[in-house]
């Protein structure tokens, strides 16, 4: 399937899940913007994320002040082709597995920590 199929399965997905989520977590999630990537890039790589990444939370997290040394706006970042992959090339697990992704790295915009978003059942 191809990457613009794909990537608008993921919005959908996304979208989705940010209707269901509480309401003062939803406005939250809203102020973030998603990006849909091919797979993670040549840098990414070299500071040594694995090349089949699914998502990744950039930014400063949310209550916390943009930082000098991080001048980057929060984002969250989902990697498609390494989610369709992951899915075994399955439409309905790719939802689930975006789904799961998008709220791991939400977390991490929360403020969540590994430890915080497994207790949510969300690793």
């Amino acid at each position: 399937m191809k990457f613009d199929r794909l990537a608008a399965i993921a919005a959908e997905t996304v979208a989705a899940t940010q209707r269901r989520l509480p309401p003062e977590i939803r406005a939250l999630a809203a102020a973030v913007p998603v990006h849909y990537e091919a797979e993670p890039d040549a840098s990414l790589q070299a500071e040594g994320f694995p090349a089949d990444l699914l998502g990744l939370f950039t930014g400063t997290p949310y209550g916390e002040e943009l930082a000098e040394a991080q001048p980057i706006p929060p984002q969250i970042l989902l990697y498609i082709n390494s989610l369709w992959e992951y899915s075994e090339r399955d439409q309905t697990i790719l939802r689930d597995e975006v789904r799961l992704t998008y709220l791991h790295e939400l977390g991490h915009y929360l403020g969540w920590d590994e430890d915080q978003i497994a207790a949510r059942g969300l690793e």
